[in-house]
């Protein structure tokens, strides 16, 4: 998916004649932050309600103020994960799009990013989620993948992630069922250290409340 496909098609732009308050008042009704400022095609560059708001005259033009714009933009043809790269490191609530030939085409709002994100991984299907934390090396994609499927269990969607200062991965499964006691005791017969796990199946609990109690009879003995 690329950012064209993404292209919001009702929120407007800004012109340089337009007041801050016009803004303002666009922000307020899409709930966001940010706008962007375009004169024919040529994109001048974002504004943020703080700007508006230090400009103490917000009945007046923007283009009677002297601002300095941010700039950020992707092209038509950047990946949806680009897209949210450039959003999640200038903390925008719009990310604007350019043609090849630098041309204002639209923006992309980041609620409709996570929307994407949400389809793309499944996380809005049913299912349940498993947290395995396990050393680099011990990693194993396809191992992982032959455990799930073991049991009948399909990997809707999977991400890794990794403290820079740390040599531990956290792997997390969404999986197409919410039935997720024997997959999860089998990635504990091959010495996968469960991390978490969300379902709306009480067995789960139960299973480990049995395992906690039998461990409290064995530390009585």
């Amino acid at each position: 998916m690329v950012a064209k496909d993404l292209i919001s098609e009702i929120i407007p732009s800004l012109k340089t004649s337009d007041t801050g308050q016009t803004a303002l008042n666009w922000m307020e009704i899409f709930r966001i932050s940010h706008l962007p400022i375009v004169n024919n095609q040529d994109f001048l560059g974002l504004i943020s309600d703080a700007d508006i708001y230090d400009m103490n005259q917000p009945d007046e033009p923007i283009g009677n103020h002297e601002l300095t714009l941010l700039k950020p933009y992707v092209t038509t043809d950047q990946h949806l994960f680009e897209v949210i790269g450039l959003a999640s490191r200038l903390k925008l609530s719009v990310v604007p799009v350019l043609d090849s030939k630098n041309h204002y085409k639209g923006l992309i709002t980041t609620s409709d990013l996570i929307r994407h994100i949400a389809g793309i991984s499944s996380m809005d299907q049913p299912g349940g989620i498993i947290v395995l934390e396990m050393v680099e090396r011990d990693y194993s994609l396809s191992q992982i993948a032959q455990i799930v499927e073991s049991n009948n269990i399909r990997v809707l969607s999977m991400y890794i992630t990794s403290p820079s200062d740390s040599t531990r991965l956290e792997v997390t499964l969404k999986v197409n069922t919410t039935d997720l006691l024997a997959v999860i005791r089998t990635f504990e017969r091959y010495n996968y250290e469960v991390k978490t796990w969300v379902t709306t199946n009480d067995s789960i609990d139960q299973f480990y409340s049995e395992r906690f109690d039998l461990l409290m009879k064995y530390l009585n003995i």
